[in-house]
């Protein structure tokens, strides 16, 4: 019920903070859409996959909300006892970490040190949060200590990456995709993925 409620809201969060609000009278910019529903029990399947095969970051959804595209993912990372220097960066697309269980220290920075493009069959550029490019640090960044309820908003073309996990961090991802560069997922998909994985 709490990931229900917590993924509600980060959703209504995100669409709010993208709307207009204004006296004026609007057309609604995903009109006669239907609402999704990701079920408790299907995250927690996820989690098991990366549990058991060690996969850090999966797609669950990729919705077209009208003006932009929104994704759920889960991502569950293990243990870091000392940095990699592989720092992450989103081009197009905006990422909100919900902590969901464990902890860890995130570095985050727009100002990348070396930064190289990821190829454009990456997977991650393909499947999770389009072009970008990975670095090795960011100058004057900032570091955030992150706990389970804890929210972090990390904005397209900032750079980021886990410097200290003590046990591991899972945590959900609301990804706001505005340029659509993301392919679209619904329940199907994410069964399909899940049917393969599980066997």
């Amino acid at each position: 019920m709490k990931i229900k409620i917590v993924l509600l809201l980060t959703v209504a969060a995100a669409a709010f903070a993208l709307g207009r609000i204004s006296a004026q009278e609007v057309e609604p910019s995903c009109n006669m859409c239907d609402a999704s529903y990701v079920a408790a029990e299907e995250l927690h399947r996820y989690e098991a996959i990366a549990i058991a095969t060690g996969a850090v970051d999966q797609q669950v959804r990729s919705i077209d909300i009208g003006k932009t595209n929104v994704q759920i993912a889960l991502a569950r990372r293990g243990e870091l006892t000392s940095r990699r220097g592989r720092v992450a960066e989103h081009d197009l697309v905006t990422e909100v970490y919900v902590v969901l269980s464990g902890g860890g220290t995130i570095l985050t920075g727009p100002d990348l040190i070396d930064p190289v493009r990821r190829p454009p069959d990456n997977n991650a550029v393909v499947r999770l949060n389009g072009p970008g490019n990975n670095a090795t640090d960011v100058r004057n960044g900032q570091i955030n200590e992150l706990k389970a309820g804890d929210v972090l908003v990390i904005p397209a073309g900032t750079g980021h990456e886990f410097i200290r996990i003590d046990d591991h961090i899972t945590y959900l991802m609301v990804r706001v995709d505005p340029d659509k560069v993301v392919p679209l997922m619904n329940l199907t998909d994410s069964e399909s993925y899940l049917a393969e994985r599980e066997n």
